[in-house]
């Protein structure tokens, strides 16, 4: 029974897979259609044309788990025991909150590791009778094991369950009360997270539930245990009963409709709870466990002003937010409709008049992103394209809300950004589609034609307040140099936005508590209400937001992703070191109780400490840093003890 169990159930990521490519063969886009377009409707720049570049799309090349075997023994390890599953979300989900990892198929290796956490799976198909036995001994010697889907093997003393009962029709997830690990999670939004909605009708992912568990740390809505949770002296072992990195992958490849609940302006952490919670593990049983903060400068949120300039009065107006922008001293992003033919949706507005207000935009240090040039809803289903399209030939031409003729994805993106960086001498790198229409072939046409952030999905429907990084079509196995900043609050939802300042102060209040982010889309199409709004909410946050633009953001959030973090614990203090592939200013790092930064005479050079965070200035290359276990420094400065080749700090 179990083993026909585990078949379906660990099949499920390959079934999803498969499903979703015969859902797009027999659901193609429609046939590229043409037509004239007058010139009275088409905007003609002078002289001006181009990319004259081809774009080449890069190849669907597997992610290769090796990539992420690097690191010390102080780092969570992954012990893997298939590399055909889901592991790329699990990995993306724990470089999002900072947790430093390594990845491993050797057992052996994985238990010089203080934290193991084994995925996708515990049984007797993918461990040897000798492995089982070496992780059974891993808590009772101290260590911590953590188990998604224990299916077998004999441990199911050790993780404190009787049997692992297979079901397609939970829904819910509730943490148990009063438990340290689950300090911080006491949020209602947290306290219960979903697994799918029961009323939607649609299927949801397998989990498995653990009977006759005595204290669990969270049940299923059928009374089962979602998470075991058994001590073993010093030592602890956790049971997941779901298959994380599957989950994961869910929110951040816009595919979890089945979990989806609300599509902005809400709070709902789905999946930063369950990374919260590894995390807690992790700090809890590493007690040199160090990780990488969220926000720039050691703040508690990051918030992004983000406007869609999409109408013929929106790109004078936007001129005005930007004015105000500047004076807050904020860098706004302006996701600007490249539309220079009249068609369904506007007038032309991207012409002499149109790129005066760019210009200005520019001027005043805003960030330009590109907003499409058709903006048409069906940019999903849109062809990728030859790669060779270019302005003026290129002209898309929108019918109605659901057709649209000679466009393409790679039209979409090449001739916008060549006209955007043409005319404000930016190089732009963000983008949003008209609409939040999300092609499955996005994020690799992004890769190709420039851009490194996009903003095209809501956090609602991505199931996390976090940024994360993008995978090939969308699917489970190849990522991108690509993130994704998803949209929290919009202003086409009512009440009117004006009306929903303090509901929009508790959404981001809610997210600061672990260092989200909060990305506020406005149209200018008015000022009115809309820009009071911005005012009100830059206002309420700024005592503890970094504010920045997308752009901005991210190459920040894309420097941390490269970085590394270990420690070397001695009876007294502790070296951290940290990995800086590329140069970031305002890197935080968050660490335990009661450390602080080792002393040596009264410059700090730039360095401050703020309870147990460390804020850095810039760095590169690899740093050491050393702090001390429980007594504080006499003037907050550091210690430090480079090994060869390192700078000092």
């Amino acid at each position: 029974m179990q083993r026909s169990t585990l078949v379906r159930l660990t099949g499920v990521a390959l079934l999803f897979v498969s499903l979703i490519i015969g859902i797009r063969v027999l659901v193609a886009p429609p046939a590229i259609m043409h037509i004239e377009i007058p010139e009275q409707d088409f905007h003609r720049f002078p002289g001006v044309s181009g990319p004259d570049h081809v774009t080449v799309m890069p190849a669907h090349v597997p992610t290769a788990w090796t990539a992420y075997e690097q690191g010390s023994t102080s780092r969570l390890a992954i012990l893997l025991t298939d590399p055909d599953s889901a592991w790329l979300g699990l990995a993306h989900g724990l470089k999002s909150i900072g947790i430093p990892f390594r990845i491993t198929r050797d057992v052996r290796e994985a238990l010089t590791h203080k934290v193991v956490l084994v995925y996708p799976m515990i049984s007797g198909k993918v461990l040897r009778p000798e492995e089982l036995q070496a992780l059974a001994e891993f808590p009772k010697a101290g260590g911590t094991l953590i188990g998604v889907q224990v299916l077998g093997g004999g441990l199911n003393q050790i993780f404190g369950f009787q049997e692992a009962v297979a079901s397609r029709t939970r829904y819910d997830v509730r943490l148990e009360a009063a438990d340290p690990l689950l300090a911080g999670l006491n949020d209602p939004r947290e306290r219960q997270v979903r697994v799918g909605i029961r009323d939607k009708g649609i299927d949801v992912m397998g989990t498995y539930g653990y009977t006759g568990s005595t204290a669990p740390l969270a049940r299923f809505d059928d009374g089962t245990a979602a998470i075991t949770q058994v001590l073993h002296g010093r030592g602890r072992a956790y049971a997941i009963g779901l298959d994380l990195g599957f989950l994961l992958l869910k929110g951040y490849n816009n595919r979890g409709e089945e979990l989806v609940k609300t599509f902005d302006n809400e709070f709902d952490p789905t999946l930063d709870v369950w990374l919260r919670l590894i995390k807690s593990m992790y700090r809890t049983a590493e007690e040199g466990g160090v990780t990488l903060g969220t926000v720039p400068f050691g703040k508690s949120l990051s918030v992004m002003m983000t406007h869609d300039v999409d109408f013929t009065q929106s790109i004078k107006n936007a001129v005005d937010y930007a004015e105000y922008e500047k004076s807050q001293g904020l860098v706004g992003t302006y996701f600007i409709q490249v539309k220079y033919i009249r068609d369904y949706n506007d007038d032309i507005f991207f012409n002499d008049q149109g790129v005066r207000y760019l210009k200005q935009l520019a001027d005043l240090g805003m960030e330009l992103g590109s907003h499409t040039i058709a903006h048409s809803k069906v940019f999903n289903q849109f062809p990728m394209g030859s790669g060779r399209e270019a302005y003026p030939s290129y002209a898309p031409f929108v019918k109605d809300r659901t057709t649209a003729y000679d466009a393409s994805i790679l039209g979409e993106l090449r001739v916008s950004k060549f006209l955007i960086d043409h005319f404000s001498g930016q190089a732009i790198v963000s983008f949003r589609p008209g609409e939040l229409s999300n092609p499955f072939g996005l994020p690799q046409a992004l890769l190709a034609t420039g851009y490194r952030y996009s903003s095209t999905a809501t956090a609602n429907n991505s199931l996390t307040h976090l940024p994360y990084q993008l995978n090939f079509d969308r699917l489970l196995d190849s990522e991108l140099e690509v993130f994704e900043f998803p949209v929290t609050i919009e202003d086409e939802a009512l009440p009117k936005m004006g009306d929903r300042l303090p509901q929009a102060l508790e959404v981001a209040k809610s997210i600061s508590r672990y260092g989200g982010s909060v990305v506020v889309l406005i149209h200018p199409n008015i000022l009115d209400h809309k820009l009071a709004f911005e005012k009100g909410f830059v206002e309420g946050v700024r005592p503890y937001a970094w504010f920045g633009s997308v752009g901005e953001f991210g190459r920040w959030w894309a420097a941390r992703n490269r970085v590394g973090v270990d420690v070397v614990q001695e009876d007294t203090h502790s070296y951290v070191t940290i990995t800086v592939p590329q140069a970031v200013a305002g890197l935080t790092i968050e660490v335990p109780e009661g450390w602080k930064l080792a002393p040596i005479g009264s410059s700090p050079k730039g360095i401050v400490q703020r309870g147990t965070s460390v804020i850095f200035p810039e760095l590169h290359g690899t740093q050491r840093i050393q702090l001390i276990h429980g007594s504080p420094s006499a003037n907050g400065s550091i210690r430090t003890a480079p090994p060869a080749g390192t700078k000092n700090l």
